[in-house]
């Protein structure tokens, strides 16, 4: 049983509806944009004052809406969702970072 699924996953892997796949917008577009989350995810390990609210907001956004636009759009593009989904969830909890700090430095001073 797991032969012949490893020999299925191995034949699409070679197929050349892959290789077109590999080489289309569709895949390079989200592969490009990881660099969003993946730059977030790393920014959670800095301190909170260098966190921008403005530009954390608009990214939120920005996520938002291309999140929209990769369920929409047809096919789907469910590696571009992925990865908005994951730049939302990061930017989220950098904004709440950035509150956390705000209402410390404000009950502090």
């Amino acid at each position: 049983m797991a032969g012949t699924i490893a020999r299925k996953a191995i034949d699409h892997l070679k197929s050349k509806e892959f290789r077109d796949y590999l080489m289309r917008f569709h895949f390079w577009g989200p592969v490009a944009n990881w660099g969003l989350p993946i730059a977030a995810i790393t920014d959670m390990k800095k301190s909170p004052e260098i966190i921008s609210g403005r530009m954390t907001f608009a990214l939120c956004c920005y996520s938002l809406l291309f999140m929209r636009f990769a369920y929409k759009v047809q096919p789907r593009n469910w590696l571009l969702f992925a990865c908005h989904l994951t730049n939302e969830s990061a930017q989220l909890i950098q904004g709440s970072r950035l509150i956390k700090y705000n209402m410390e430095k404000k009950m502090g001073s």
